[in-house]
């Protein structure tokens, strides 16, 4: 167990997703055209360039990938009750929203392969879309595991946790910020792998590296959760 108390496999999970979630906005922004399907916070600042006429931002796609990514916020929000209901503990969740994500961005990875393009057109529309939705998904199912630390896709509260607590005198310590800055180093390795990909390959790779990473963890956690049989919360 970590420290609060978390099962260091869910720790190492989360951290995991936090680096897909860097490398597949580090596809997006850079191949899609200036939107994020993970950082949604980001993408409400996209948005209001667009919105204000500033070129290269496009009013439509953040809203495809706002809208994709609450339907499957809605969508995870909607079965998450029925499923502990019937049994299920907060560890399956997220297995199912890793599976749901590692299809999905397995899809994305897909299109971009047999497409010439998805930096327009309709390729770029539900190249955005495929990947949005299991973001909200997976955002869901994290929020309802509520690790404190590892949203796997905003940091800023994790950048002022360290920063503030370092300011205080017995301010919060060890597994913190051990966990604080893991998220930002995950985060900085993903978006630097997948603009290094998408740059030299395009963005069928960097996707596809994407996807092979969720179902590698997702393979790892439930194996973790099997051998220790132990709830995940």
């Amino acid at each position: 167990m970590a420290g609060n108390g978390t099962p260091r496999p869910l720790l190492l999970t989360l951290v995991t997703l936090t680096v897909v979630s860097g490398l597949v906005d580090a596809v997006c922004y850079l191949g899609l055209g200036r939107v994020f399907t993970a950082n949604m916070t980001g993408n409400l600042v996209v948005l209001g360039f667009a919105a204000a006429g500033a070129a290269g931002f496009s009013v439509t796609a953040t809203l495809t990938s706002l809208a994709l990514f609450l339907v499957g916020a809605f969508c995870a929000g909607w079965a998450a009750p029925r499923l502990t209901r019937r049994g299920g503990d907060r560890g399956r969740l997220l297995l199912m929203a890793m599976t749901t994500e590692a299809c999905f961005v397995a899809a994305a990875a897909l299109i971009a392969f047999l497409q010439p393009s998805v930096a327009t057109g309709w390729p770029r529309y539900l190249v955005i879309a495929v990947l949005a939705f299991p973001m909200g998904v997976r955002n869901a199912t994290v929020r309802r595991l509520a690790v404190p630390d590892l949203t796997t896709t905003v940091l800023t509260m994790t950048l002022t946790g360290l920063a503030a607590d370092a300011a205080v005198p017995g301010g919060e310590h060890g597994e913190a910020v051990y966990r604080r800055v893991a998220a930002v180093l995950a985060m900085l390795a993903g978006a630097t792998a997948g603009a290094a990909a998408y740059l030299h390959k395009g963005p069928a790779l960097p996707l596809l590296v994407a996807a092979l990473i969720v179902t590698v963890t997702g393979v790892a956690f439930g194996l973790s959760r099997s051998r220790d049989g132990t709830m995940t919360t």
